[in-house]
Order: C-alpha cells, then structure tokens, then sequence
C-alpha cells in the first residue's frame, strides 16, 4: 500500500516528519518498508506558455519557441520535440535547474541561436511514464489548459510530495484505504482528523424506479449499492486528482474511473460503474455463473466461467465477475450517456478463488478478499457520486438502490482492567486505557468495576476477542515502555503419557526385531478397499470423504493400514528389493456417524506390518523365510516386552477374513479378549497389488492393549537352584483339533510346576492314518523349592495324557 504525505496531511493534522511518523507506525505494527522522495530544484522549474514555434534556421529538426513564463518573463528556448504548438503550456527547466538523474540545465548555444534553458518531457520530470496516457509519454509534457505561465512545476505536478510504502499483515485490511491510515496516524500522534464530509443518499427515490437489484447468492453477497448517474461527459481528470492517484500507483484513465479508484484507494471500497444503457433489463442480477456461460473482460480476454464463481448479470448475462474485473459489453466509453455505480460487499473466499481459477488480481480484488467494511458501502458510493458531480462529470440522480438481505450486529466485547496487566505485565490505570480505546474510536457500551463492553468500529474487522483489544492498547501505549520480565507460573516436567510411552516401546522393540519403519499418507480410495475384498457394510467402509483430497487417490480417510504397506511393498519389489520387513504405527479414521451425527470421528492408534522374501542364509545362519511363522514370532517377542506371559496369548486359526488366506490366519488374543490379525494376505488381493510373492501380515489396535491394561511392570524372579525335569510328550490327533489348542491344555493341566512347552515334531505320513498328524511337545518341570521326583512328575505328566485323550481323544505315542 503506497501512501501519499501530502493527501495523508489533507486527511489529519501531522506535525511530525515522515520519517518520524514512519518509525511510530512501524513500532505499532504497521510496518513501513520505505520512503520516496523527489528531489528536484523547484525554483528553477516553471509552467510555460508557447507563444511563438519556428524552425531552426540552421537545423531542419530544431524549433526555436517563444515561452512567456509568467511576471512579464519571457524566454526564447531550442527543443528538438516535435509534439510542440503554440498555446499549450509546457514545463520549462531554467538555467541552474537540476533534473532527474543529476542532469543540471545551463544556457546554451545551438546552431548560433542561444537557448535560456530546456522544455521537459515527463521523463525528465521523474514522473513514472506508466501511470501517464500514451501520448504524454513521448516529447515534451502538455500541461492541461487550467494551469497559469508560472506557476511551480513541481507543485503543480505533486513532484514534492513523499510516498510511504506500507507492508500490511492480512489481519490489517482496514488501512488498504487512506481514511483508514489517517485514522490510525490520529491515534498514535493525537492530531485532529479532516476526513471529507459526505452527503448521504436515501434509499429509493428515482434511482429505485430506474433499476432493480437482485442477490440470488445472499452467501457470497452480502450487501450491493446502486446509484445512478446521468449526463456522463467522458472527458481526462483534473490533474490534482490524476497526480494523487500516480502517487499511490494507480494510472488515470478517465473522469469516471479515476474517481471509483480515487475513492477505492481513499476509503479500501472498491467500486465499479457500467453503462447503465447497456444492461438488458436495466437491473442488476447478483448470482452465480451457470454452465457454460462466458465473458469477454475488460481486458478483451474471453473467460470461461465456472457454476462456483460468483458474477454480476443483468436480465439475460453476465456482465462482470463479481470483485474482480468488470465486462467488456458494459464498458464506460466516451458513448456512455447513464452509468449504473455499484458498491458491494462479497465474500473473500469466493472472490479470492475466482481469481485465482481466472489468473486476475487487481486493486479491488485484493480488497474484497480480505472483507471489505460492510457498514460504509452505500457511503463510499455517495462520495463516487459526490466528486463525479464536484469535477462536473455528471448529474446524480436521486436516491439509491441499498439490497442489504441480513444486516450485521456486532456483539460488545468484554474487556477486563485486571486481564488488561495481566497479559501486558503492566500496571496500567483504567483512564490510560480508555484514552487509547477512545483514540481508536472504540465505543464504550457499558462500563463497570471489571472494566467496559466495547463495540469496535466497523471498519476494524480484525477486533474479534478480548485480546485483540488488549493488542490494541499494547499498540498505542508503546511497546517500548512495556518492561521485559520472564513468564511466571507452576512448571512442571515434560514427560510421555502411559500410551505415549507404551506405543514408544513398541517401536522400540519393532526397530529391535529388524523391521523397518514406513509412514504412509493417512488417505486412501475406495479401489483400494475393493482391492482388500472388503465388503459393503463392513466397519472397514464407514469411511470419511475428503472435502477438498489433494487427488482422486487420495479422496478418503483410511480405515485401515494395509493399502500403505502393500503399495510400500510394490514399490520396493518394482525396484529389485525382494526381502522386506516393513511395520507401520499411525491412527485410521472411522466416520461413525459423522457428520449426520454432529459428533467428530473416532481415531484409533494401530500397529501393522508386513513381511515377504527371507534373510538370506550366510556363514553364521541358515536361511529363514520371512513368512507367517517369522511375524507369529514378532507378535510374541512384542507382546511379551510389553509384559505379557505365554499363557496369556492365544493364536486362534479363523478361514473368513477379508482378503486374507483362508486357512493361514489367525486371531491374536491376549486374555482371551481379540487385539488383532496374523495371516498371510490372499493371492488375488496380491495379484490387485501386482505382487509375486506371498506375504504375511498382522495388525492390532493399539488401544485394546491399553484399555486391558496389559502393559505390566517386568517381574524379578530369582533363578531356582533346584534342577529341571524334561519330558516328551508325543500323540496322534485329528487333522482337525489346532495344535495351539492341545497346547493350551497342556499349560492348563501341568500347574505351576510347568515351566515350559514346545513342539518340536509334527508329521503326517507313513505309519500315521490319513487324516491324523502326530505332534511332538517338550515339557519342562522345575519347582522352586525342591527337586521334583519322578513319582510327582508322572503324576502330572499321566494327568495330561488322560485330560488329552478325553478332549482330543488323542493317541499316545511310545
């Protein structure tokens, strides 16, 4: 945001430097970046008319002119422009004037004929010949014919006027306008404020009988003011106006649109005007664009409107997107007889997308996309009308058209004296800060012991909270009399929660058993539950949809983390990486009703991983095939760092899992209650996933295991000095009791005295019946407090072989 010193100085009583006023804008949090000063010699640098242009004698592309500078003055000056003519008014350069870039201006000679000084172009002047019309950009500077011979160039022309450059936070929209600046200069230096005084329209009247205003989007609009102005005369603008608009950036273009850019850059209101006879219908339909439609803009580029976007229309089309370019069609010309103005209020998302989708930013939509002041709209149309009628560019017509569907109320905020120090670290007296608050034009609602009920002004829409206004009393007190002083308050040390540490300990032990860490995006698509087999209705589909996913592929939340680890896999075997160890710890997503429900989704910690290939064998090892049997491994070494015992883990075989091999799965059970899945993927889910290889897997909730709380401080047990007893045990079972099952019965019927059991045989062939298998198990007896006998070991060994043969009916074996 550029600021012009001298317009600033017009709006509030300065009586400070620029620079001064710049440091206390940037110490209130308003930073100003630079400072730009002209620094041409203006004693020597006068408005002069051309009385007589003749040819050099001596030269055929020299004119001698004739140039009365004011007080009778006359001097006679050799300019090789050819744009010169009698009776315009140009800029002279006397000797001893010093220009742009340092070029210091002396008489001259020029082919014989002396030449008492230099007529300038625009330039030479430093004036930024962007912000000019074409044709003063080339040859010597045409004033307009309203000025006087002699007058000061550099008064005439702003030369010695001192721009600001502002960088405003997005939380500071209010001070993209002058008003606004001004206002914000008067509370930090308490200078009086000289803000223009505008008559107000009423609403209705023959403005309301020549056109119509419809918002079909009361989202996206919340407020639109028409008024109406006749006899247009489409003619340049004054020049104060023309050189206060270069100042702060803008390039005049005509009466009519300097004004609404004037009056955009003087109160942050962007505005518009179209040609009141081009508008089919003569109304104003406020809504948004349908399929299909188009709009060639103002900048003669066809674009292609979107159902999102919103637009400005009339009876039949759209006629400009709304803040953010008007329409070609509806053009102010030299043409235009009626203009329809129009000052809005849109919402800055929308207005921030469109021009986005439309490659546009401008002036005005930078200002609606931070939320114009919507109390001050129908008043800045009213100052548009004001100053079009004061340089004479039209009648106003009566009346205005004001759709306002839902007007704003603005809730008071509590502000509290005691919260007021507490926050600051200050001792502040309530009278200082309701100085700096009536500084601010904050209004005082009600006032009591604790302090007041504030209503910030309208045009403050960054004063949301309490905090906001302690902020603000901060701002203008001065940080700097703010003393430092160090936080105070009960500290306490920084720990990890019991499920922090729990799930830390996982990983650990993960890290510790060779695998690999991975982490995945938490979003998935339906194609990969389908490529699970999972089924419709299944807990694995009650997934959340992404408003706004960052690519098809990632439309959902995940239920689950096996797609992250498949894909983990494919990648890794497409790049020759056959032997892989991959686990991942990370929360899934459930919708669980939402948001039918109005209640946010469940979140669940779980631990998955996979396994393919094998380690391969060396020197020092055997090979060992990274399948189902190596995760069953995993699980058990995890759970039981976690505290548990052997007796209180179960691997129960199950055939109906989605995607899993029917017949080499199992459910992981701790206590007898379900954790998990161990198994080994089925074929066609890895063929989905273009994977040659099986795989095993296995995952649990994490938070099962700490609501059984099964995470147990570890035991010292003191190693026993009495010996151990080893006994086989071998039977014939049927194919279809689960060797886990006799396992469990064995540890249940061998008492405390059962230190330990393992298979170490299972055959199925010769000498076994078909449909039988024979298992093989080591049992190991030790008491702590004795040597065991052979008659107490029998005792319990015969136990188990009868609880075996009644529950089995299993065969011994000798």
């Amino acid at each position: 945001m550029l600021v012009s010193w001298k317009w600033l100085n017009e709006l509030v009583e300065i009586k400070k430097t620029p620079e001064e006023v710049a440091d206390l804008l940037t110490m209130s949090g308003i930073e100003v970046e630079g400072i730009t000063s002209m620094s041409l010699d203006s004693k020597n640098l006068k408005v002069g008319l051309l009385e007589e242009v003749n040819k050099h004698p001596q030269a055929d592309k020299l004119l001698i002119c004739r140039v009365d500078i004011g007080g009778g003055e006359k001097r006679t000056i050799i300019t090789g422009a050819a744009n010169v003519a009698v009776g315009q008014k140009v800029p002279v350069a006397l000797p001893g004037a010093v220009l742009t870039g340092g070029k210091k201006i002396e008489q001259a000679i020029l082919r014989g004929v002396v030449s008492e000084g230099m007529l300038c172009s625009a330039e030479e002047l430093g004036i930024d010949v962007d912000k000019i019309p074409v044709e003063q950009r080339k040859g010597i500077y045409i004033f307009p014919t309203t000025v006087s011979a002699g007058d000061d160039v550099v008064k005439v022309l702003n030369l010695d006027d001192v721009v600001l450059e502002l960088e405003l936070t997005p939380n500071r929209a209010d001070c993209l306008g002058m008003l606004n600046i001004a206002r914000e200069v008067a509370a930090l230096t308490g200078g009086n404020l000289h803000l223009p005084v505008v008559k107000g329209s009423q609403e209705g009247q023959e403005c309301a009988r020549m056109t119509r205003v419809d918002i079909e989007a009361a989202d996206l609009c919340k407020r639109y003011v028409a008024r109406l102005i006749k006899d247009i005369q489409i003619v340049p603008s004054p020049l104060w106006l023309q050189q206060r608009l270069m100042a702060v950036g803008v390039r005049p273009i005509n009466n009519v649109v300097d004004v609404t850019n004037y009056v955009m850059m003087e109160t942050g209101q962007p505005l518009h005007a179209f040609d009141y006879d081009r508008l089919q219908g003569k109304r104003i339909v406020v809504r948004k664009a349908r399929e299909n439609e188009e709009l060639v803009s103002l900048d003669g580029q066809l674009r292609k409107l979107v159902p999102e976007m919103l637009v400005i229309a009339d009876a039949e089309k759209p006629v400009a997107i709304a803040g953010v370019m008007g329409g070609l069609e509806t053009e102010v010309t030299t043409a235009t007889k009626i203009i329809l103005l129009e000052a809005a209020s849109f919402h800055g998302a929308s207005v921030r997308r469109t021009s986005r989708a439309l490659g546009l930013r401008s002036e005005a939509s930078l200002r609606f996309e931070k939320t114009v002041d919507i109390e001050q709209v129908r008043l800045t149309a009213d100052r548009v009308v004001q100053l079009l009628a004061q340089i004479g560019a039209g009648t106003p017509v009566e009346g205005c058209v004001d759709c306002y569907p839902v007007q704003e109320e603005k809730q008071p905020i509590k502000l509290r004296v005691k919260k007021v120090n507490q926050v600051l670290g200050t001792a502040l007296l309530p009278e200082i800060m309701e100085e700096i608050l009536k500084a601010l034009q904050i209004k005082v609602v009600e006032k009591n012991q604790e302090g007041w009920l504030l209503l910030p002004p309208s045009y403050r829409r960054d004063l949301e909270y309490e905090v906001d206004l302690i902020e603000e009393i901060a701002r203008l007190y001065d940080y700097d009399k703010i003393s430092t002083t160090m936080p105070e308050g009960v500290t306490s040390q920084g720990m990890r929660t019991a499920e922090q540490k729990l799930r830390y300990k996982m990983r650990k032990t993960m890290v510790a058993q060779g695998l690999f860490e991975v982490i995945n995006y938490s979003f998935i698509n339906l194609q990969q539950l389908d490529s699970l087999g999972i089924p419709n209705g299944d807990p694995l589909r009650e997934t959340i949809t992404i408003q706004n996913p960052l690519s098809e592929e990632q439309g959902m939340m995940r239920t689950t983390l096996l797609p992250g680890l498949l894909a983990t896999v494919q990648r890794n075997l497409n790049k020759r990486n056959k032997n892989l160890k991959f686990f991942e710890l990370g929360k899934v997503y459930f919708a669980d009703g939402f948001p039918a429900k109005k209640k946010l989704p469940t979140e669940k910690w779980m631990l998955a991983a996979v396994s393919t290939g094998e380690k391969v064998k060396s020197w020092a090892y055997e090979a060992e095939k990274y399948d189902f049997y190596y995760l069953k491994g995993v699980v058990e070494n995890l759970l039981e760092g976690l505290g548990y015992t052997v007796d209180e883990l179960v691997f129960q075989a199950v055939d109906d899992l989605p995607g899993l091999h029917p017949g080499r799965t199992a459910l992981i059970k701790v206590k007898g209650k379900k954790i998990g899945v161990l198994g080994e993927v089925h074929p066609l889910v890895l063929e989905k996933y273009e994977i040659e290889q099986k795989l095993a897997m296995f995952n649990f909730e994490v938070e099962s295991l700490w609501a059984e709380e099964v995470v147990q401080k570890a035991l010292v047990v003191p190693i026993t000095k009495f010996p151990a007893v080893t006994r086989d045990l071998a039977i014939i079972v049927s194919e279809e009791v689960e060797t886990g099952a006799v396992d469990e019965l064995i540890r249940k019927q061998g008492g405390a005295w059962l230190q330990e059991v393992s298979l170490f045989d299972l055959y199925r062939g010769q000498q076994i019946q078909e449909g039988y298998k024979s298992l093989a198990f080591s049992l190991t007896w030790q008491a702590p407090d004795k040597t065991l006998t052979d008659e107490e070991v029998n005792s319990l060994h015969q136990k188990i072989e009868a609880a075996l043969q009644q529950e089995f009916r299993a065969d011994l074996r000798h």
